[in-house]
């Protein structure tokens, strides 16, 4: 009995050093250059699924990077996909089968310049299929989701020319094969960063555009229909830019969705939370932030019906911040992470089955020093330990 109450205790201790005493971590993850992991989604077994970017991005030359780890943050496996120029996975998420989808952009295959890329893998990473989309100008893929008839849904952006874009949606059958897509934009910059299969079978995207709204760029919420046919947009905004950068549907049946504001809120730019009704008009708004600069990147309905929010304060460098609110998004309580010697980024956030929460960025405070892949589980209180350690 002795021993095992020692065993306890010295766990207690250790917490954040021995990730075995735990479920709460923070990891690093490091190829010996620059590396960053751009979303994380906790997997059937209980592990952690990341997907990012590995190599100099100064150079031109970076591949996309999948890692696989278990509970407590240590690897299983890693791979790459790419070639010769910048290739950079945006999302990922298990699939129906075990493996795993994958979306971002290529600029080593396709049709020319930058082009979306899915890639589907097996379990243990290896590729299945790949494919691209994309003509002679530039497209981005920015969020992708594994949709009920088995196939994936992808959101991002197309340049048209003229330096314009426009927001790109694309339907793809479960071998990836395009059935359709759409376009959404006007006379100048729009852009979607995510989307979501809604109940009734449609799509909700939430982004940006300087073509619409009250001024020099607004948060912009689409509906469209099954098919990719809009069914209503509306922007949120003021006189100064303004936007969404993630967005889910509610158990209502309304949306929420995180970004950032200069036209509102308590000081330069703030981080914005919005909650709207199944036809996208504003319930509430909620601002976080100060006197410095500070954005949202990614928002999650949680268990207890609140809300957790992954964004950033501006210091002197940036400064990873988590958000907990409640059900009407009031803050509970907020924590950052990192250091302010250098920039570090968060920039993917899920509720993990423990009721914690999982997220994914790059640092370059700690590690290797390039900027390393970053992964960190915290408690149900944001609470994780201090220094990451190798993963």
């Amino acid at each position: 009995m002795k021993k095992n109450l020692y065993t306890i205790m010295v766990c207690i201790l250790a917490v954040g050093l021995i990730s075995g005493c735990s479920k709460t971590f923070n990891k690093t993850f490091d190829s010996s250059s620059k590396d960053a992991a751009w979303s994380v989604q906790q997997t059937k077994d209980g592990g952690y699924i990341l997907a990012g970017t590995t190599g100099w991005i100064m150079a031109g030359s970076t591949d996309v990077w999948l890692i696989k780890t278990d509970a407590y943050g240590n690897k299983v496996w890693e791979t790459t996909f790419g070639g010769s120029n910048y290739d950079e996975a945006r999302a990922v998420q298990q699939t129906n089968d075990g493996g795993y989808i994958l979306a971002g952009m290529t600029e080593s295959f396709g049709a020319g310049g930058d082009d979306v890329w899915l890639i589907k893998t097996d379990a243990n990473g290896n590729e299945v299929w790949d494919k691209t989309f994309g003509g002679i100008f530039d497209q981005w893929a920015r969020a992708m989701q594994q949709t009920s008839d088995g196939g994936y849904i992808l959101a991002g952006y197309t340049d048209i020319g003229a330096d314009y874009w426009d927001a790109w949606l694309i339907k793809t059958d479960a071998d990836g094969n395009k059935v359709w897509d759409t376009t959404f934009g006007g006379s100048s910059y729009d852009e979607a960063y995510a989307v979501q299969q809604t109940n009734d079978g449609g799509y909700i995207l939430a982004g940006y555009t300087q073509s619409f709204g009250a001024g020099n760029g607004d948060a912009w919420l689409i509906k469209t229909d099954a098919n990719g046919n809009k069914v209503w947009d509306t922007t949120f905004g003021g006189s100064q830019e303004d936007g969404a950068d993630s967005v889910q549907q509610t158990s209502d049946g309304g949306y929420i969705l995180a970004g950032f504001t200069w036209s509102f809120g308590a000081g330069k730019c703030d981080a914005w939370l919005i909650k709207t009704d199944a036809d996208g008009n504003k319930v509430w708004d909620k601002t976080f932030g100060g006197s410095i600069e500070e954005g949202a990147w990614a928002v999650q309905r949680t268990s207890d019906g609140g809300y957790i929010l992954v964004g950033e304060k501006f210091i002197i460098n940036k400064l990873p911040w988590l958000i907990k609110t409640d059900a009407d998004g009031n803050k509970v309580w907020d924590k950052t992470f990192g250091s302010i010697l250098k920039s570090d980024v968060l920039c993917s956030v899920q509720q993990t089955s423990d009721g914690g929460y999982i997220l994914a960025g790059y640092i370059q405070s700690f590690g290797a020093g390039n900027g390393d892949a970053w992964l960190i589980k915290t408690d149900a209180y944001g609470n994780a330990p201090p220094i990451p350690i190798s993963g």
